[in-house]
This record gives C-alpha cells, structure tokens and sequence, in this order.
C-alpha cells in the first residue's frame, strides 16, 4: 500500500492539491507515519474557487497551510466512525462537521469517494475546498 501523498500524486484528480501540498512544505508531515485522515479536494473542487484564489494563496504560505490542515485530522478516520463522532477537530485547530444523516458531508462539502486506505491513514475525496469560519 501507499501513504496518503503517494495516493494523491498517482491519481489523476488531484493535481492541484498536490501542487499546494507541496507550497506549503507539507509532504513530510503527510509521508509520515500518522494516522491522518485527509478531506481531500479534487481539482474540479479547487477549480469552484473564486479566480485567482488559488494564485494568492501559492503566494501566502501561512495560510495556504492553514487551509490545507484544516483539511487533515489526527487519527484513522473512516465513515463510520465520522457519522460516530459528529464533528473532528483539524490540525489546525478548527472544528469539522460531520453529517451522514443523508449521504456523507464534511462541513459544506460532499463526500464523493470515502475511506480511501493509505499506509498511513485514509483520504476521503471531497467536491469542494472546506474553508474556515
């Protein structure tokens, strides 16, 4: 098996996570051995962004890395578990809802594909970048 960035690198989805993952220097933290759970944007996620968010972002890395950990969790996270707890707290510190009432929602987004296992915790594909507040 692979670890959550290897995962994100081999599919063709995530590009631009990847791109930002690595602006922010989070690849070490997310190639170690965790667990992390990872609410994962797609690129049509990032692609729903206002125009040029993405660009300003690249280009304030404290906060790029904020958003980006607001989108892991400490832990192994699958499903189940999620619908168990109700809402998580991120690494950055922020607390996530959780809704599995009707589907599978993380704050205002839907889950598309969930518990995606990875060596070193599990990626849920998610259609829209979750930000703060």
């Amino acid at each position: 098996m692979a670890d959550i960035v290897d995962i994100a690198v081999s599919a063709d989805c995530f590009k631009t996570l990847v791109t930002a993952v690595q602006a922010a220097g989070l690849v070490e933290t997310l190639k170690s051995p965790g667990p992390f759970t990872v609410f994962a944007p797609n690129d049509e996620a990032f692609a729903k962004l206002p125009p040029g968010t993405i660009q300003t972002l690249v280009q304030n890395i404290p906060q790029l890395t904020r958003i980006l950990k607001y989108h892991v969790v400490p832990g192994k996270l699958k499903k189940t578990d999620l619908a168990k707890l109700g809402s998580v707290t991120s690494f950055e510190g922020s607390t996530i809802p959780i809704d599995c009432s009707e589907g599978f929602e993380v704050k205002n987004a839907t889950v598309l594909t969930a518990d995606i296992e990875a060596d070193n915790g599990v990626i849920h594909v998610i259609d829209r970048v979750i930000l703060m507040g």
